[in-house]
């Protein structure tokens, strides 16, 4: 029998007994970076699917997740979402008030613009109608003008006519080209002889006594009046009966 087994037999502590207690003791100074010696830990391997992985003291992983708490700290309540919506979407009267009277002003200013429009496009037409009108003036005014000053050259003509001879049917070729010409301008002779006298396109340059004609007729024209365009150019210089 050894010396050792005699120290055991008799109560004496081994060498060994220190050696295990300090073992045992040095994972409560380390935590858990130290296994626990005393006893086997069993790993689950692939070949066991039933263990799942534990950590360094045999707990799950998934028990050490710990869940973020929903709840609110001590005293405080988390009020429901919906209600929130709700509060922040909130119109208060006034702000309906001002918002109305806000669409308000804007209709009045858009009624405003479109009347302005109105009343621009209504002058812009009655301008360009002014202008046509205008334009047509004046133009009857220049041929009114060219037609007075050719006037003393159909005269001409016509006293020409009274002349015998080959010059009349020249003379009379001419005439009729030149009132043509004139005619289709707008120029219009005034019908006299055998008419009633009417001062808008007669002048009576003197009166003679007549049984064959009533009173204030026509009875021989001295000077043939126009009508140009509707518009009495020159009267006729007639003699009127009495």
């Amino acid at each position: 029998m050894s010396s050792e087994e005699r120290r055991h037999r008799e109560g004496e502590p081994s060498r060994e007994e220190p050696l295990r207690e300090e073992l045992r003791e040095e994972p409560r100074e380390t935590g858990r970076e130290t296994e626990d010696v005393s006893g086997p830990v069993e790993m689950g391997g692939p070949e066991d699917p039933d263990v799942g992985p534990e950590t360094d003291v045999g707990t799950p992983v998934e028990n050490l997740t710990e869940k973020p708490s929903m709840e609110a700290p001590d005293g405080e309540e988390t009020p429901p979402e919906e209600e929130l919506s709700e509060e922040s979407l909130e119109i208060t009267q006034d702000e309906i008030s001002t918002l109305a009277n806000e669409l308000e002003v804007a209709r009045r200013e858009r009624d405003e613009y479109l009347d302005s429009m109105r009343r621009m496009k209504a002058e812009l037409e009655n301008s360009r109608k002014r202008q046509e009108k205008e334009r047509a003036r004046l133009v009857q005014l220049a041929s009114e003008r060219l037609v007075r000053e050719l006037l003393p050259v159909l005269d001409n003509l016509e006293r020409a006519l009274d002349v015998e001879g080959n010059i009349r049917e020249g003379v009379g070729a001419t005439r009729e080209q030149l009132l043509a010409v004139l005619e289709r301008e707008g120029l219009t002779p005034v019908a006299s002889d055998g008419e009633s006298f009417d001062p808008a396109v007669h002048e009576a340059v003197m009166g003679q006594s007549s049984d064959e004609h009533e009173e204030d007729t026509v009875i021989m024209t001295l000077e043939r009046g126009y009508v140009l365009n509707g518009k009495p150019i020159r009267p006729a210089k007639v003699v009127v009966a009495k």
